[in-house]
């Protein structure tokens, strides 16, 4: 069944003005506007930012739902495609964020608008701890797109992570996917949009 409802999920610090966010946003109104897609600023707490997608999407129907997710929302992605058995694709997914983000406790400033600042607090290290599915088979089928150039966390880790994913490993490139324009178009084809 065509994926209806294509959720994303941004990394940490960012926002759904992410140039990744906003090119698959445009694509899929240009190619796909019977889908509905959705991709909330999540709040700076793992367990709030899960539990409120969690619930806006309740009532989305599971079987033609997929989402995708960037850096920390790579792992979020991982998480609620566990928990909606739905397909999934990862960009640049952070893999071990507790132990990554330790060093990012207290205040941060958001990547899109410097002016405004969150506090990163030191128990949202055990709030991810807890999301992490790492140890449980892929719910469905998975996909994956990695800079070997990403500047913030290691490929090798993340094809590991992903070893059942269709994988797309990019020679070069960065953590922000500046090349996203030629691989936004495999990304909506694996999420199979109506």
């Amino acid at each position: 069944m065509a994926t209806t409802h294509l959720l994303y999920l941004h990394g940490f610090r960012s926002s759904p003005q992410s140039a990744k966010a906003q090119l698959t946003a445009a694509a899929v109104k240009r190619d796909h506007p019977d889908v509905h897609f959705w991709c909330p600023q999540l709040p700076p707490s793992p367990r709030d930012a899960m539990a409120m997608v969690a619930s806006a999407t309740s009532h989305w129907p599971r079987a033609t739902t997929a989402v995708i997710g960037s850096s920390l929302g790579g792992f979020y992605a991982s998480w609620f495609a566990q928990h909606q058995t739905c397909r999934s694709v990862m960009l640049n997914p952070a893999v071990n964020p507790a132990r990554d983000l330790q060093r990012h406790i207290g205040e941060q400033t958001a990547w899109h608008n410097p002016n405004e600042h969150f506090y990163f607090q030191p128990h949202f290290v055990d709030e991810l701890k807890a999301l992490d599915v790492r140890h449980l088979p892929p719910a469905a089928p998975e996909m994956a797109v990695i800079a070997k150039g990403d500047e913030l966390l290691d490929w090798r880790e993340m094809v590991e992570r992903y070893p059942h994913a269709e994988l797309h490993v990019l020679e070069g490139g960065d953590h922000a996917l500046s090349s996203f324009a030629s691989q936004v178009g495999d990304v909506i084809r694996f999420c199979d949009l109506v």
